[in-house]
């Protein structure tokens, strides 16, 4: 993981990480069936990843521009209570969950990958790009993850949040009994 600029005490003030979608939780590939049906493929250690970090304290949330039912299924599996798709203006959601949750900027973490995600990025106090990301997007974050979307990124960043909050051995001393 690469970090850049004080990103490490950053993260020990994050109470919320949102997440993109598509190239961030998922590869970023489109699948679709002859008949038109929509697949996309997540990685179990994201989803770990993000069970634990939940378990601990940090607040998961998802913000897409896309609408489907499979990420819905999903977020519901992940126990993810702040979901919002369809989102073009992803701030529009972005100022709600900081609303409903009470949270400033700085205690609230985005993880993207392509510039629709810039506008929440450039407002958070911890910005987080995946690997494959725009260019623009890697400039802009303050953490570049070594995964790509979909392989594993996402873990990375939910490592690295209970590292920098002195968590990750309690998170991993359960499955070291």
């Amino acid at each position: 993981m690469q970090l850049l600029n004080k990103s490490y005490l950053r993260a020990k003030e994050i109470k919320l990480i949102i997440f993109d979608v598509d190239g961030v939780l998922t590869d970023g590939g489109l699948y679709f069936s002859d008949e038109g049906m929509e697949f996309k493929r997540f990685h179990s250690l994201d989803g770990h990843g993000i069970k634990m970090i939940k378990d601990f304290g940090i607040e998961p949330a998802v913000i897409t521009a896309r609408n489907s039912n499979n990420v819905a299924h999903r977020m519901k599996n992940l126990g993810i209570d702040y979901f919002y798709q369809g989102q073009s203006d992803k701030v529009v959601a972005y100022n709600d969950l900081m609303a409903k949750l009470s949270l400033e900027p700085k205690q609230i973490a985005y993880m993207g990958d392509d510039v629709i995600d810039l506008p929440v990025m450039t407002k958070v106090g911890l910005p987080i790009a995946v690997a494959n990301a725009h260019d623009l997007v890697k400039e802009k974050s303050c953490i570049i993850t070594e995964s790509s979307g979909g392989n594993g990124a996402v873990r990375e960043a939910c490592d690295f949040l209970l590292k920098a909050q002195d968590k990750y051995d309690e998170a991993m001393s359960i499955y070291l009994t």
